[in-house]
């Protein structure tokens, strides 16, 4: 941690770093702007391109020259000057009055519009909207121009949209930051090193970089607020055959589709949620058909979706239940097929009568400490057990250096963790990792990861909330055979199939056995995805138990 800190440059280290591995990496995907742009910042000296990188890593393209201090670059004019004449910033910008009245403070902005005689009971907000209306239709003007007598400078920064795609060629995304490198440098996130060539990377063309931006801009529109028709033309109709760039695709269509669905454009909304490859995407177009009284379309829409899955993809759980709801709807039974016709099992509840308590308390702690007993330990679990023993079971097989991948050092998972190939493409190593549940090795694989994997980013894993006693208990307890089928079935949907389970467990050490515990209470009811876990467990002969709770007074 003290290196970091003794070395004032870190920041430059940083971006230098990302800037080589680009070079190296996508070098036959730079433009000719992008490149000059390497090769110039590059020739530059140290405070010129420290102060370029402490500009960018800031979130705004407009600074006040008084504001910019920074101890490691103490003559801010000589670093300032070549950036200028690279044509990165420009001193005395143009800017609108939305961004003024933003950038100024109450008592600046009523010296600037002294003349307006401005009354200062105002607040900034009442101040900033009465110059709005009366300024919106100017002209931008000069900061120098606004405020003839500041005693101020301003700078605007021109390279945000390029340094945000270095940064995408590096990361492939753009939630990812310069804060990355200073977390894993300090020890505060560790990510698992996995060895990938030098060809790794994030994308293979041009075009997918353009892509993935258009797709950044239009999901930023969406949550602006934008006209939705006008949002709808600029997302591409057509899929991608890149499948991460297309998960987001069908993700913003189906965003788009619901909106229009809750504002009542059921015409609209039918024509995004059929362009979208979401996996609720066709549930909800069914559901829309269903709503305008469109039953034979929606039937047939479900019978070919059942049958041939949307766009040939598999069909997942969560998909056929919604699909199999709809169907017994707008269908007498005689006429489902099979599959819709069969209800989940029923799995064995319990009431218990518990004191209302004073202060507000999550209804499953109140559960789990009314079932705890000494030789019988309870435990509020939900998700967390059965992902990390996942977790840490099948590490190797997570981290596993398949090509495209890992071509970065700060991932957390596999950038395909929710492809459609995922598991094909690894199944000796997953097979390998269920094999140790046929001996008891599997026991010291799982023990031996947690101990020695200890803080570092796995997606299955919520470290601090796991312990050792609690995965020896359950290693103790629960069947290998039980884990395999669980693992088992949350490999054919990772994305659906890691949540859901059960609130607590319970173990019976001396009996080596345990239940799992869902608790509802008072007007609570059971999700889709618990009830599709309920009824695995119970096809299964696994134990388990739905807790209704009734408050005792």
């Amino acid at each position: 941690m003290s290196a970091v800190l003794e070395n004032r440059f870190y920041y430059l280290d940083n971006f230098e770093t990302v800037i080589h591995w680009v070079q190296d990496r996508h070098g036959d995907l730079l433009t000719e702007q992008e490149q000059a742009f390497s090769h110039r910042f590059l020739s530059l000296a140290r405070n010129s391109r420290a102060l370029l990188v402490r500009l960018i890593m800031r979130k705004r393209d407009l600074f006040r020259v008084s504001k910019l201090q920074y101890q490691e670059i103490p003559d801010l004019t000589t670093a300032r000057d070549p950036l200028i004449e690279s044509g990165w910033i420009n001193l005395d910008p143009e800017l609108t009055i939305h961004e003024l009245t933003e950038l100024l403070t109450k008592p600046e902005l009523r010296a600037v519009f002294s003349d307006l005689k401005l009354s200062s009971t105002q607040s900034k907000a009442q101040l900033t909207l009465a110059l709005i209306e009366r300024f919106s239709a100017e002209d931008p003007k000069t900061f120098s121009n606004w405020w003839p007598g500041a005693q101020d400078q301003l700078l605007r920064l021109h390279v945000r949209s390029l340094s945000d795609r270095l940064r995408l060629m590096f990361f492939g995304n753009l939630h990812q930051d310069w804060s990355e490198f200073v977390l894993a440098e300090l020890g505060m996130k560790r990510f698992e090193k996995v060895e990938f060539a030098n060809s790794s990377r994030a994308f293979a063309h041009r075009s997918e970089i353009d892509a993935y931006l258009t797709l950044h801009q239009c999901r930023e529109d969406f949550e602006n607020g934008h006209a939705l028709d006008a949002l709808l033309t600029k997302v591409p109709h057509l899929p991608y055959t890149n499948s991460w760039l297309e998960r987001r695709r069908s993700r913003l269509l189906f965003k788009i589709a619901r909106q229009y669905e809750r504002n009542g454009q059921w015409k609209q909304a039918l024509k995004a949620y059929a362009a979208s490859r979401h996996p609720d995407a066709r549930p909800r177009q069914l559901r829309v058909l269903e709503l305008t009284q469109h039953k034979r379309a929606a039937w047939t829409l479900a019978e070919n979706t059942l049958k041939n899955g949307p766009f040939t993809r598999s069909l997942n759980e969560a998909e056929a239940q919604k699909i199999g709801r709809i169907m017994r709807r707008i269908q007498p039974a005689s006429a489902l097929p099979a599959a819709v016709r069969r209800r989940p099992s029923v799995p064995p509840s319990i009431t218990v009568s518990l004191p209302l308590p004073c202060t507000p308390c999550r209804v499953e702690l109140l559960a789990r400490d009314h079932l705890c007993k000494p030789d019988a330990p309870a435990h509020y679990v939900e998700n967390t057990l059965i992902n990390a023993l996942f977790g840490l079971l099948c590490w190797d097989a997570f981290f596993a250096a398949v090509p495209g991948a890992f071509f970065h050092p700060f991932q957390s998972q596999p950038a395909d963790l929710h492809h459609y190939d995922f598991l094909p493409k690894r199944r000796a190593q997953f097979d390998a990792c269920f094999d140790l549940l046929h001996t008891q090795a599997y026991r010291q694989a799982i023990l031996s990861k947690f101990r020695r994997k200890q803080g570092i980013q796995n997606p299955f894993i919520t470290w601090g909330v796991i312990t050792e006693e609690l995965l020896m208990q359950a290693l103790d307890c629960i069947p290998a055979q039980h884990l395999k089928l669980w693992f088992q079935r949350m490999l054919l949907d990772l994305a659906g199939n890691c949540s859901g389970f059960p609130d607590l467990v319970q173990f019976w050490p001396d009996q080596q056995r345990y239940r799992m515990i869902e608790v509802k209470g008072p007007g609570d009811r059971l999700q889709d995805n618990q009830i599709r876990w309920l009824d695995f467990f119970q096809r299964h002969d696994m134990p388990v138990e739905v807790c209704y709770v009734r408050w005792a007074s």
